[in-house]
């Protein structure tokens, strides 16, 4: 677990200051690239005062700069005595810096990352020809000294990593968000068959030389496994490393590193009894993508006719069949139009002018009929009309409900005498309407504690009862109650 412990050295790209710091390693590295190892503070504030951003960067900044760096160990001082010439330069230390090596590593990892999208891969088949090549030497291989054989095991395994790199980074624009977008885009269209026979030239030639490798791997393999790996194995470990002679687990990791790589390159090509092989599931991803650019541009295509406006066409064709001289001439314009129709007969339920059945259809007059859409969504256009002044049906309304209650006043008045109404006094017919408000104003003044009640009309009364009970002549029938009497109060 030492190994994944933090990495101090990757502290400047991610702190307050990384696009100074990030400068300044950038210029050791391309420096580093030029052999210039090693590099004065003076060397170092030129090339940086050589940019717009930095023209007012001064040297105690820098040394600021270079002493966090040198604390994370991504620069290493180095004194020079021959440039002292004074007991204050000596006590100054003249340093040169240099870059170490997680430091190159660094750089070049953050290089490539600022790449990552401008170097895209491909799906060229060159490598599956050198990886045929290369394995039909193996059995020549068994006789070459360790170099060629650790050489040609070091061309297997490039040619293997370029290939499935390749083919990673060219597939994985296909599942980016951007390039979703992009497919389904009306530009996209224009660009699909490029695509399509790309795809296909690869999907053909993997389909050939994954098959031919697979039967490579399986001839050779008894011969790689046995002898060529471990003759790799001890061309690997008579390669001297200083520091990693010094750890006692580089034998066992070299051997599990050739094993690993070799297990990698033959689970890609041959199936297992556990998995698939590698190839196969390419085919499949490869072959998916041709469907999905077919499906988004038959889509996109599909989406586009649905936009074109024929309103001009359909006002040509509308011309042309005004001057129909004839039926025969209409009937060949309605053919070119609409081509050959399928004849649907609709039954209408309208009165026809004449039932007989030889009569051909295009004598009668034709009868319209409003077709709805059957989808949930459909409304009915509503008439965008002003509104219709109806004060004069409103002022009609209102002088007939005024005449009506003051009828039924009038009505239920009549029957009061000396200011009082007494149920059993009254020998005529009273109307519905009136018997009504009789019993409204009897109910309101039972429920009273007091049996007082107010007519709508604004008079009081109180409710009496006499004696037995009385029959009230209604014109919907004889309505039998006590023998009330309502007493109205003076006013």
């Amino acid at each position: 677990m030492h190994s994944l412990g933090t990495i101090e050295e990757t502290s400047y790209l991610s702190t307050m200051n990384s696009p100074q710091y990030r400068k300044i390693m950038r210029i050791f590295y391309l420096e580093y690239e030029k052999m210039h190892f090693q590099l004065y503070k003076e060397d170092v504030l030129d090339l940086l005062r050589g940019e717009p951003e930095f023209i007012s960067y001064t040297m105690d900044q820098l040394k600021l700069d270079l002493e966090a760096l040198v604390k994370w160990k991504n620069l290493t001082p180095l004194q020079d005595p021959g440039r002292v010439y004074t007991i204050a330069d000596y006590k100054n230390k003249q340093y040169r810096y240099t870059m170490s090596e997680y430091a190159v590593e660094i750089e070049r990892m953050t290089i490539r990352l600022e790449n990552l999208f401008l170097e895209s891969g491909n799906l060229s088949t060159n490598f599956f020809v050198r990886l045929e090549n290369s394995l039909n030497d193996a059995e020549a291989m068994n006789h070459r000294s360790l170099k060629e054989i650790n050489e040609w095991w070091n061309l297997i395994q490039e040619d293997f990593k370029r290939l499935n790199q390749n083919y990673q980074d060219y597939l994985r624009d296909f599942y980016s968000g951007k390039s979703d977008r992009l497919m389904k885009s009306i530009e996209f269209v224009v660009h699909k068959d490029k695509f399509i026979q790309y795809l296909n030239e690869f999907v053909q030639e993997l389909q050939h030389e994954s098959r031919r490798i697979s039967v490579l791997l399986k001839q050779h393999q008894k011969l790689i496994e046995e002898q060529l790996l471990e003759k790799v194995v001890q061309s690997e470990l008579d390669i001297p490393h200083a520091m990693l002679e010094m750890d006692g687990k580089w034998k066992p990791s070299v051997r599990a590193n050739v094993f690993g790589k070799w297990n990698s390159l033959l689970n890609w090509f041959v199936n297992t009894a556990e998995h698939e092989c590698e190839s196969q599931k390419v085919l499949k991803i490869t072959n998916d993508i041709i469907r999905s650019i077919i499906q988004n541009a038959a889509l996109i295509v599909q989406v586009q006719n649905w936009g074109i406006s024929r309103k001009d066409d359909y006002k040509k064709f509308l011309e042309l069949f005004l001057q129909c001289q004839n039926m025969e001439e209409a009937h060949r314009v309605s053919a070119h139009v609409f081509g050959i129709q399928n004849i649907c007969h609709f039954k209408v339920n309208a009165p026809r002018e004449t039932d007989s059945i030889n009569t051909s259809l295009y004598k009668e007059l034709p009868q319209e009929y409003l077709l709805k859409p059957h989808v949930k969504t459909y409304r009915e256009k509503k008439d965008r009309q002003g509104f219709t002044d109806k004060s004069f049906e409103k002022y009609l309304q209102k002088n007939a409900y005024l005449q009506k209650i003051q009828k039924e006043k009038e009505l239920a008045l009549h029957y009061i005498r000396d200011y009082r109404l007494d149920f059993s006094r009254i020998d005529e017919v009273v109307p519905e309407i009136a018997k009504n408000i009789f019993l409204q104003w009897i109910a309101q003044a039972s429920i009273s504690s007091e049996k007082k009640g107010r007519t709508e009309y604004g008079q009081e009364f109180y409710l009496k009862q006499g004696e037995g009970n009385c029959v009230l002549k209604c014109s919907d029938g004889n309505l039998t109650m006590p023998a009330y009497i309502l007493e109205f109060k003076h006013e």
